[in-house]
């Protein structure tokens, strides 16, 4: 049995990053064989096991063979006759087919370690063609890595269009495609990730609600960069610099999708694009299975980011509806997310990168203010609705005290 590092630990060692995580590969082993030596398989059928004291992921050398169980596209094939150069050639780029032997021996035989020093993201191999969700793993990388300079190989590139081209996206699971948008909201660039997918076709096939924002139209004197994926790109970015949070991230990236199924008849103009924003987010995270608390924060910033821009027009009603509506109250944490991704819309155009946003820093005042009403005034009342209706009242009185 032989065991060696490979994948992201070894990658980003020589490219002299921090390391998080390692994973082995084992060549000349079976399954048998690593559950008595204390391994802990994952999944009955996966060939991945976890050390006994680490819980570090070692995985059976494996390799591609024709699909059997109905599937388009070759399945793994874990045998102890498997040799290292097979399951290295079975990997997507190039830099992620590198393997360190237990005495530092490096292998590297598709020349992982050139593209390293070229920054350059390349495929091993056609094969690369068998997986469609590499492609969404090439546009992370280039959300991950673009900071360093790494750039798609021109052959890369065109592979991912022809995948892109022939649908093949289409049969990726919608779980693996959060999964990889998620991963992507983490990194330095998340910008980086969309505009890959739409670089090479893919934006349209997995996130048509994204793509269709492109080249339509938004007044000039608000918007100076006009196009609305632009500015949604330039939301995103601002929103990644204003907070690591990938709620905000998310909601930033979709605070607009309203915008692109708006009547031709009033463009520029995007009246009522809050409430259609709302609905189609719901739309795309039901077939996402995007997590609740995701969707929740994201139709909440399509409907009432509008209202704090013009925070200065509105009434104290206006103000405890917008609120209530952010279920601010019971979740207080809601409020700042929220009033991130106002300011990443609000800084995330042309020309108002450094602008000040003082709306934010207002309306929280008006929200401390509704949260500090004479509670023991109302433990003398007796519960029911009216309770509810004087709590009410009490914040709207706080909230005009302060306006």
């Amino acid at each position: 049995m032989e065991v060696y590092l490979v994948g992201g630990a070894l990658r980003d060692r020589l490219l002299g990053l921090p390391v998080v995580e390692r994973d082995y590969v084992v060549v000349g082993a079976t399954p048998q064989m690593m559950l008595e030596w204390g391994f802990k398989q994952v999944g009955k059928d996966f060939p991945v096991f976890l050390h006994p004291q680490t819980s570090e992921e070692y995985a059976l050398a494996r390799t591609l063979r024709n699909p059997v169980s109905g599937s388009r596209f070759p399945e793994p094939h874990a045998a102890p006759d498997v040799t290292l150069k097979e399951d290295l050639a079975r990997r997507d780029l190039t830099i992620n087919a590198i393997a360190e032997s237990e005495t530092g021996e490096i292998f590297d035989p598709f020349q992982g370690r050139r593209d390293l020093r070229a920054k350059c993201l390349r495929h091993v191999s056609p094969a690369f063609s068998e997986d469609p969700v590499r492609v969404l793993r090439v546009a992370r990388f280039m959300a991950k890595y673009c900071g360093l300079g790494f750039q798609i190989a021109p052959e890369t590139l065109s592979l991912m269009r022809e995948i892109s081209a022939a649908g093949s996206l289409e049969t990726v699971a919608p779980e693996r495609v959060w999964q990889e948008l998620e991963k992507a909201l983490l990194l330095p660039n998340p910008n980086l990730f969309i505009e890959t997918l739409r670089q090479c076709g893919a934006l349209a096939a997995l996130f048509p609600e994204l793509d269709c924002l492109w080249g339509v139209p938004q007044p000039p004197k608000w918007h100076p960069e006009i196009d609305t994926g632009l500015h949604t790109l330039m939301a995103l970015v601002m929103a990644a610099r204003l907070s690591d949070d990938p709620l905000v991230r998310f909601a930033a990236l979709t605070h607009d999708l309203g915008k692109g199924n708006t009547s031709a008849e009033i463009l520029p103009s995007h009246h009522g694009h809050e409430g259609r924003g709302a609905r189609i987010i719901r739309l795309l995270c039901e077939r996402l299975r995007v997590p609740t608390h995701y969707r929740l924060l994201a139709e909440r910033c399509a409907t009432y980011h509008g209202h704090i821009h013009r925070l200065d027009d509105l009434r104290p009603g206006t103000v405890l509806k917008v609120l209530e509506g952010l279920d601010a109250f019971r979740q207080p944490e809601n409020v700042a997310r929220f009033l991130l991704v106002c300011e990443a819309d609000y800084r995330g155009r042309g020309g108002f990168e450094e602008r000040s946003y003082p709306q934010a820093s207002r309306f929280n005042d008006l929200f401390q203010a509704a949260t500090q009403i004479d509670k023991e005034e109302l433990k003398r009342m007796k519960p029911g609705k009216a309770v509810g209706d004087a709590i009410r009242v009490l914040r709207l009185e706080a909230i005009k005290a302060v306006m």
